[in-house]
């Protein structure tokens, strides 16, 4: 199967869901992220598995936080320049409040 068949197409799909185009190049770095997360995710089991030291679990989940953070940061980085730039020039305002809302969620 190529590659860009796995992407979603931008705009609507069934259902009435958002859809957004990535290029490849960052729909790989965005998998690759997320595939370093998963890693991290199973060394933090195999630590509790291994009965690890309190500290040494939370210093590897804070790692796993910030990681997640910083794929959130590229997502959201892309989002504006990508979807709500487009959104914006097709006269579609909403998607500021869209934009608002999302922030709120990734700050608590």
């Amino acid at each position: 199967m190529d590659e860009m068949n796995k992407l979603p197409q931008e705009g609507m799909g069934c259902c009435g869901e958002k859809k957004t185009q990535r290029s490849e190049e960052e729909y790989r770095r965005l998998i690759n992220r997320l595939a370093r997360i998963e890693g991290q995710i199973r060394g933090i089991r195999t630590m509790l598995e291994n009965n690890a030291y309190c500290t040494d679990v939370l210093t590897q989940s804070a790692a796993v936080t910030a990681a997640m953070n910083a794929f959130n940061r590229e997502l959201i980085s892309n989002h504006i320049h990508g979807c709500v730039v487009r959104d914006i020039r097709a006269g579609d305002d909403a998607v500021v409040d869209e934009l608002v809302g999302i922030v709120q969620k990734l700050m608590k």
